[in-house]
This record gives structure tokens, C-alpha cells and sequence, in this order.
């Protein structure tokens, strides 16, 4: 399911028109986005939970040239799902 596809699905599940319903789904992902970037949690009960994980700094070998790289820390973005999902997708 893409964008387009999921905007229709909740536009026909909540009466909502396609416009409003993008609408709403581009403030969610915003809101995900920025309290991730905050270092902050975004957990729906039941359905699971968006957080960051943090990468240490590490070292590695490019590939081509066979080089020793150090590779930056980072974060990246981690989805938990919580029992209820797993349990529908397990069904």
C-alpha cells in the first residue's frame, strides 16, 4: 500500500475527504517526526511505539579501495509494534 492508496483507505473508512485526510496524515507524520528528532517517544497503545535508536561511532572498509573509514554515530528511527498488531498480523 503506498501514499495515495492509504489516504483513500482511511478517506473511505472515516467519511473524511481525500484532501482533509492528507492533511491529517501530513500533521502525524510531522509530529512523529519532530518529537523523534527531539530524542522524545510517540507510543499508540496497542498498536506500538516510534523511537530512536543511536548508532555509536564505528569503523569499517570501503569496499573499492579497501580502506579503513570511520562511519559517524548516528540515530535512526526504530518502530516497536506493541501486542494488539502483532497479534491481527499473526491471525
Amino acid at each position: 500500500m503506498n501514499k495515495a492508496q492509504l489516504v483513500a483507505a482511511i478517506s473511505d473508512n472515516t467519511g473524511l475527504t481525500k484532501k482533509d485526510t492528507e492533511k491529517a496524515l501530513a500533521a502525524f507524520e510531522t509530529i512523529v517526526t519532530d518529537a523523534l528528532k527531539k530524542g522524545e517517544k510517540v507510543q499508540l497503545v496497542g498498536f506500538g511505539t516510534f523511537e530512536t535508536s543511536v548508532r555509536p561511532e564505528r569503523s569499517g572498509i570501503n569496499p573499492q579501495t579497501k580502506e579503513k573509514i570511520t562511519i559517524a554515530a548516528s540515530k535512526a528511527p526504530k518502530f516497536k509494534p506493541g501486542r494488539s498488531l502483532k497479534e491481527a498480523v499473526n491471525a
